[in-house]
């Protein structure tokens, strides 16, 4: 009984660890790259990104034309760091936080890992509410607190179906919601028309710079997660066939849903029907149905389709927090993955229902803090892999055999120390509710994440060109007492 009990065990635990194992070449076959675009399209075609718009006028009180030419430019910019971390995974076959391991080295990426699994939940919170409140505005006999139980259970069903499972839901889930948006376009262009020439507040450097910021990290939070959903595709083509299908996946849906938000939220406050659903930029569910509502039944069904595709945007979070877990320690690895599925659920509820009453401060916290660390995380990653790795995804660059063995990969000190400096220097630049920074409090608005990005990179640069210089001598001349012979010598990707 024992022995059955011991061999039960290791076999769940070699299955468990199989899913952070990276995937090897002849099994990454898939050549419908073309899903690398619509998981991304998918997963920002909704109101999640629709409500990260409606902030720019909802809490930084800027006018529809200011913001959506914030929003141009970040999403120019940011939705590439995601579409060329998601090259990583049909090239690799490693999953973010897996590879995360050539940069913070075998311990040092338990840091990123762990962190990882707290944003991912912040991120699911976010969008759990979202689909809650449009649920709750359809129906009296839905509060928003019953339609976060139903969102975030219809997202843990199908995070249950799998991986390829996810990949075809994807494919078809941006269907509803571009229907809806068109729609809400063609129902409140007339109000939307008006709303042009309405006055607004003088803009602020602070404002935009502090809007911009939660656009930046809206983006920057698909960067940990991007690799995981291209691990199985094959890497004959190219990487920039990769990346211009992610990144087109990312920058469309980004900036129509941003720019939507921002124009409907702005108009809000001047059409009362609109303004009544906002119910004091408090409901973006409420507000998207207000529009629609003119179009009776059809309006009603719309509204539903769009909460009930909300899971396009968790269902990656949810499959990562267990792949981000078993990162951490190889005793987590043991534990399947459908354990930590079950507790993020667990989590994510209460403290959903919690959030929701406080939406905006709770979004825009929320996406901040994930924002301040997953910039540092994305610096240290991209100086190793241009400067460092060359920019090569070839076995000499990245040799993934060693993905497990300690010895044969980086020490992760300069990463860490670049991802203390990094976070240090950011908190002067922070403006939460919670806290505001000195130089944030002299009116520069919250440019954390910019200064930690920056920080980060050049501490990164500095510390591991030395670990490289200095590393293999170090080592050399600690088992001999000699640096001759260095190259040969010299074992792992240090």
């Amino acid at each position: 009984m024992g022995e059955y009990i011991y061999q039960r065990l290791f076999s769940l635990r070699r299955r468990a660890v199989a899913r952070i194992t990276p995937v090897p070449v002849e099994a990454r076959v898939d050549t419908r790259w073309y899903q690398m675009f619509f998981v991304w399209f998918s997963g920002n075609m909704n109101i999640v990104i629709f409500s990260g718009g409606a902030s720019g006028p909802a809490v930084f009180g800027l006018g529809v034309r200011d913001s959506i030419v914030v929003i141009l430019i970040v999403d120019l910019v940011f939705c590439a760091l995601p579409a060329i971390l998601a090259v990583f995974g049909p090239k690799l076959g490693t999953r973010s936080m897996v590879q995360s391991r050539f940069s913070w080295g075998y311990y040092g990426a338990a840091i990123p890992s762990l962190l990882n699994v707290f944003s991912l939940q912040g991120s699911l919170i976010i969008s759990c509410i979202l689909g809650g409140q449009a649920l709750a505005s359809i129906s009296s006999h839905v509060d928003v607190s019953l339609g976060i139980v139903i969102i975030s259970l219809i997202s843990l069903v199908l995070t249950f179906c799998g991986y390829r499972i996810v990949h075809w839901y994807e494919s078809v889930a941006w269907i509803p919601n571009v229907v809806a948006f068109i729609t809400m376009l063609a129902l409140g262009y007339p109000q939307l028309h008006e709303n042009q020439s309405a006055s607004v507040p003088p803009v602020t450097p602070a404002a935009v710079l502090s809007f911009s910021s939660v656009l930046a990290s809206s983006i920057l939070s698909w960067c940990t997660i991007t690799s995981d959903y291209g691990v199985y595709h094959s890497p004959a083509t190219s990487s920039t066939r990769i990346f211009i299908y992610s990144y087109l996946g990312f920058l469309i849906a980004t900036f129509t849903g941003s720019a939507l938000g921002a124009a409907f939220a702005a108009a809000a406050p001047s059409v009362p029907v609109w303004n009544v659903g906002f119910d004091n930029s408090s409901s973006i569910g409420g507000l998207v149905f207000a529009v629609l509502k003119p179009a009776g039944a059809f309006g009603t069904f719309l509204t539903a389709m769009v909460a009930l595709s909300i899971p396009s945007a968790c269902i990656p979070a949810m499959y990562s927090v267990g792949t981000s877990f078993m990162t951490v320690h190889p005793r987590f690895a043991a534990v399947p993955r459908w354990v930590y599925v079950l507790v993020s659920e667990g989590v994510l509820v209460p403290v959903a229902i919690i959030g929701a009453r406080t939406f905006y401060v709770t979004f825009v916290d929320i996406l901040n803090v994930v924002g301040y660390w997953i910039a540092v995380f994305v610096a240290i990653v991209f100086v190793e892999h241009i400067l460092f790795r060359r920019a090569s995804f070839t076995e000499a660059a990245y040799p993934v055999t060693s993905w497990a063995t300690p010895s044969l990969l980086p020490s992760g000190i300069p990463a860490m120390l670049a991802f203390l400096c990094g976070c240090g220097a950011l908190v002067p630049f922070m403006s939460q509710a919670f806290y505001v920074g000195p130089i944030a409090h002299m009116g520069t608005g919250d440019i954390g994440i910019y200064v930690g990005f920056v920080v980060a990179g050049i501490v990164y640069t500095v510390l591991r060109g030395t670990e490289k210089w200095w590393g293999p001598k170090l080592k050399v001349r600690s088992a001999s007492g000699d640096v001759r012979g260095l190259h040969s010598e010299f074992q792992g990707d240090m």
